[in-house]
């Protein structure tokens, strides 16, 4: 059985991160943004929670913010030198547009807070293979900020959120290398009962 659509299976395989130092403006207008939302949101959602949303950060708002990290990143690693320093006041700033992908947690009678999460990581997928369709480059990080409880209150998340990854969308100064990736064949092994 031959695959229905080529180009389907050709952008998965072509997806590659391009590392955030290395993203430009332009990035995404607004109406291109909402589109690449658009597809983003189409993922497995077991009982329709919609156990996501998105932050957007652009501008100089992202400079502030990495400022507040460089300074909370200070306060949690005062032995830290200061490229460290400098990465995380920086880690905002290549990027002209971030995306961060909020999973939605807390209390659930039916669905699984891990199905949940699980949720909010195919969106961030998803959103990487958008932002390549429209010729973007992106990468989804989180590094130490995104599990801090300051960092989450500065960024307005509730006590049930999690920053699921930060999504940066920019102009590629560089076309991203291949990788080595895993063969299936390795990791893949039939079940049969004992």
């Amino acid at each position: 059985m031959q695959p229905n659509d080529l180009d389907l299976l050709r952008a998965l395989d072509n997806r590659r991160s391009v590392p955030a130092k290395q993203l430009s403006a332009p990035g995404p207008d607004e109406s291109t943004l909402q589109r690449m939302l658009q597809s983003a949101v189409r993922v497995p959602d077991h009982g329709k929670r919609v156990p996501f949303r998105f932050l957007v950060l652009r501008g100089d708002d992202r400079h502030v913010l990495g400022e507040r990290v460089a300074a909370r990143g200070i306060e949690l690693f005062p032995e830290a030198g200061a490229g460290a320093v400098e990465k995380d006041r920086t880690r905002f700033s290549h990027a002209p547009i971030i995306v961060a992908v909020i999973a939605k947690l807390g209390p659930d009678e039916k669905i699984p807070e891990f199905e949940r999460t699980l949720t909010a990581g195919c969106v961030c997928f998803a959103l990487l293979q958008a932002a390549q369709a429209f010729g973007f480059g992106a990468v989804w990080l989180t590094g130490w900020p995104a599990y801090d409880e300051q960092v989450q209150r500065w960024l307005g998340l509730a006590a049930e959120e999690r920053i699921a990854g930060f999504i940066h969308i920019g102009t590629p100064k560089l076309e991203a290398p291949e990788r080595d990736r895993p063969d299936p064949a390795d990791l893949t092994q039939i079940w049969s009962p004992t």
